[in-house]
């Protein structure tokens, strides 16, 4: 379900009160596959409650050009949102979810295993807020990126 970013803060804000607790990640998501599907359903197995927080159509097309994104942001909001794993969209415009991560103070952040706390964009960010760190493993072959490349060589 998308949300605003003040609703978001507001709806984990009151969970945490409640005892839930609450995962991020982050991703442009433009074609959705079963990297995707794989990842967000394992993220979801650390904690109650998974936020998606969803690159928007000017963070897409600020990081990976101006053919992208493929499917604009509503329908890949609509998309996440339909997967049972996930309970909350909300779109971020930054090249980078920092700023709302710390917002947001989830329990735990997510990110694939490409990244290290070391490499880690949001290390400060995770580390100031006592936010714990997942890495999980990519589907071997799976990105939207291959699938573009695929259609595009037909």
């Amino acid at each position: 379900m998308l949300k605003t970013q003040e609703e978001i803060i507001n709806i984990v804000r009151k969970g945490q009160a409640e005892g839930k607790t609450f995962v991020t990640t982050n991703g442009c998501f433009d074609i959705l596959h079963v990297g995707h599907v794989r990842y967000l359903n394992k993220t979801k197995e650390f904690a109650d409650k998974l936020i998606v927080m969803l690159n928007s159509d000017i963070s897409v097309k600020s990081i990976k050009g101006d053919s992208r994104p493929i499917n604009c942001e509503a329908d890949r909001a609509e998309i996440l949102s339909s997967l049972s794993c996930v309970d909350y969209v909300v779109l971020f415009d930054e090249k980078s979810p920092a700023k709302l991560l710390e917002n947001i103070k989830p329990d735990v952040y997510t990110k694939g295993a490409d990244y290290c706390l070391e490499t880690l964009p949001e290390r400060d960010i995770v580390l100031k807020n006592n936010i714990k760190v997942e890495f999980i493993e990519f589907v071997e072959g799976k990105s939207t990126t291959n699938m573009i490349n695929k259609i595009n060589a037909k």
